[in-house]
């Protein structure tokens, strides 16, 4: 008798707990801010070695919370880049692997089978927000933003129309938001003020609910533009300018896609700058001021490296940090870009030399929001290195690139060895180079010649990273 009524009890406590458990509120979660800038080289912002202008918004993220010193971009150009980051697989198994044109407005497109981050965010039951450059389809394809898992969209379509800041019209989800006051080359509204509205809105009117905001913003790629009142702090303080001459000058009957001109060139890319800390600050102040700071991750990064379009001088600049290469190149500058990740009071404040990617970013926030994975990506959740548990982080075997143009490119990273293929589809003139990121991060020594073997191996990763694409192949 006894005993039975100690099973009985012991039956009534496990129901009564599996009740409290199915009963209670759910865990919090939080608002997840994904900052993307354009073409920002790994020395573009003060915390990683700027010195010829600050960025104190974006450096006081990285101080309250992580900054990687090993982390990488999908590819060294705007498309693959960002297909990798919303997918989480790198450009040997993406679906997008080049910037491929179109005949409409945007740019070849995500097939359905596609899930992206915004999808995943979905699915959890956030609202999803996209402000900026989307580049991964047209309107009414398969990789049209809307049919990606986006609520809220405002920005451009297309690389094209996201080279002018003074554009006349943005899209509004799937309609076209005419301002009329930028008609016949009139810089009257600039776009990423006009944006940066839109964010500020979403961000209000989401304050009650979990919400994810996608900002692939068009800052610091050329054109080189920013608002006067930006400009004015930056004249005359790099020394006598040598101009742009851009479509004002030659007089190209349309702007769309063409860079404008520019008087100031290093002057405005300074400014452009400046406008972006200015609103990473306006942010946070907006999610202090609705009471939802401590509760919403921001991740800050770039799609690759700084580029040399419009009168930039990212040489002056030490854009790269002084690492070697450029947008297109598959040197540690081309690829290599800042990350920092914040959340008050969660993750861990300091630097971390992981080596990371941003298709590591999808099973980071699928971890932080306690949802499944998604099957076949590449990335490595980054949970345990950003909450301190490094004892418990999967390493990658090996990171890898490949890039489409200028012949054809592949490198691959494992561990501290890097290589990289160059003319890949011009067999009589493909070379492949080997460094020591060791002792060489500059990327200055090739030691091919020195280690047949380690060359020999990565040869063989490349040929297991690279899986066939029919629109995008070597």
């Amino acid at each position: 008798m006894k005993i039975k009524s100690t099973i009985t009890l012991l039956f009534i406590f496990i129901l009564l707990s599996s009740f409290n458990k199915k009963q209670g509120p759910p865990p919090l979660l939080p608002n997840v801010i994904l900052i993307v800038a354009d073409d920002l080289g790994y020395g573009d912002v003060s915390c990683y070695g700027q010195t010829k202008f600050h960025t104190p918004n974006i450096d006081q993220l990285a101080k309250e919370g992580m900054l990687f010193t090993q982390h990488y971009a999908g590819a060294p150009v705007c498309a693959p880049s960002r297909c990798a980051l919303l997918t989480g697989r790198h450009t040997g198994h993406a679906s997008i692997r080049g910037n491929r044109k179109t005949n409409k407005e945007g740019d070849y497109p995500l097939p359905e089978a596609d899930v992206t981050i915004q999808q995943m965010f979905q699915k959890e039951g956030y609202t999803t927000g996209m402000f900026g450059k989307w580049g991964l389809g047209y309107p009414g394809s398969s990789g049209d933003v809307i049919n990606k898992g986006t609520d809220f969209f405002f920005g451009y379509y297309g690389h094209l129309a996201a080279h002018n800041y003074y554009p006349e019209y943005l899209w509004n989800n799937d309609d076209k938001f005419f301002i009329n006051k930028n008609n016949h080359y009139s810089n009257n509204v600039y776009a990423p003020a006009l944006i940066q509205d839109s964010v500020l809105t979403f961000i209000e009117r989401n304050k009650n609910r979990p919400f994810f905001l996608y900002l692939p913003t068009t800052i610091p790629h050329a054109e080189l533009a920013a608002p006067e009142s930006y400009m004015s702090k930056y004249k005359d303080k790099f020394g006598e300018e040598q101009p742009y001459k851009g479509i004002k000058t030659i007089k190209v009957a349309t702007r769309f896609g063409a860079y404008d001109a520019q008087k100031s060139p290093k002057a405005a890319f300074a400014a452009m700058i400046n406008v972006l800390d200015d609103q990473v600050g306006q942010m946070i102040a907006k999610l202090k001021e609705e009471g939802i700071y401590d509760n919403t991750i921001i991740i800050f990064t770039s799609d690759n490296g700084p580029h040399k379009e419009g009168g930039a001088a990212p040489d002056y600049f030490n854009s790269n940090g002084g690492l070697r290469g450029y947008k297109r190149d598959l040197y540690e500058g081309g690829i290599r870009v800042p990350l920092i990740m914040s959340w008050p009071g969660k993750i861990k404040s300091g630097k971390s030399d992981f080596i990371s990617a941003n298709w590591d970013l999808m099973p980071t926030f699928a971890d932080i929001i306690h949802t499944e994975p998604l099957k076949n990506v590449d990335g490595v959740s980054l949970y345990s290195v950003i909450f301190d548990q490094l004892d418990l982080q999967m390493q990658h075997p090996y990171l890898y690139w490949e890039f489409h143009e200028e012949g054809g490119k592949q490198a691959i990273r494992e561990g501290k060895w890097k290589a990289i293929k160059l003319n890949v589809m011009h067999s009589a003139k493909t070379r492949i180079e080997l460094y020591d990121l060791e002792k060489d991060v500059s990327e200055t020594k090739d030691v091919s010649g020195q280690y047949p073997e380690i060359l020999k191996h990565m040869i063989e990763l490349m040929r297991k990273a690279h899986t066939f694409n029919a629109a995008f192949k070597f």
